[in-house]
């Protein structure tokens, strides 16, 4: 497949002003007594030193570390190249430098390498970033773990109305206690109870003494004296 080279009017003038920047200081390195590949190496030294610079603001850019650090070098950086370009634009004699000029071309060098070591080794924070919302045990989601709470005031006013289901109808009938069956056994044991204690008091048991000699419910001794009462 071939691909297609856009020419990108920004690109061009970067590059233009990249040469530019970079023959003036070159220019100026040399005339500052830098010869040979030494004065090359100053407009190097100096845009490498403006890349880190700009590259280590766009790192701190989602964070809360400072940039002060950040941008006194590329502020420094972006001084030594403008003052390149306007110094070689004939405000300065490059026959005879300055001494002060001189000093600056001289002490460059450490200069942009403590900058450099100081951005590339520094420490990069992390980006913040949104902590996920706690998700709920299923035990509070049921309310085992909820405390106890006040009732609403708009609870406590008003009057619980029950249930339409709790409400009986008022025609219903009240339903009739089960009878409970009584075993054969139980009943032949029991009239002999009755007999004896009739033979001894001469009167016929009763409910509460059927129940407490038989030591049955309520329910199964009144089954028991029905049982006695019809069968005499």
């Amino acid at each position: 497949m071939r691909s297609s080279l856009r020419l990108d009017a920004v690109l061009v003038q970067a590059v233009i002003a990249g040469a530019l920047s970079f023959s003036h200081l070159h220019d100026l390195a040399q005339a500052a007594g830098q010869s040979g590949w030494k004065a090359w190496a100053y407009p190097v030294s100096v845009d490498l030193l403006l890349v880190a610079s700009w590259h280590r603001l766009r790192t701190l850019r989602n964070t809360d570390a400072p940039r002060q650090a950040a941008w006194i070098w590329f502020t420094v950086a972006l001084a030594a190249s403008l003052g390149a370009n306007v110094a070689t634009a004939g405000l300065l004699d490059l026959v005879d430098v300055p001494d002060w000029l001189r000093i600056l071309v001289a002490g460059w060098p450490a200069l942009a390498f403590l900058g450099g070591t100081l951005l590339a080794h520094s420490p990069v924070p992390t980006p913040q970033q949104d902590e996920p919302a706690p998700v709920p045990d299923e035990a509070d989601e049921e309310g085992l773990d909820q405390p106890d709470r006040p009732a609403p005031a708009s609870e406590l006013s008003e009057p619980a109305q029950p249930e339409p289901e709790a409400i009986a109808p008022a025609t219903a009938a009240p339903a009739l206690p089960a009878v409970p069956s009584v075993p054969p056994a139980l009943i032949a044991h029991a009239r002999k109870l009755a007999d004896s204690h009739q033979a001894a008091t001469g009167h016929a048991i009763d409910r509460d003494a059927l129940r407490s000699r038989l030591g049955v419910p309520a329910p199964m001794a009144d089954a028991i004296a029905a049982q006695l009462a019809r069968r005499r």
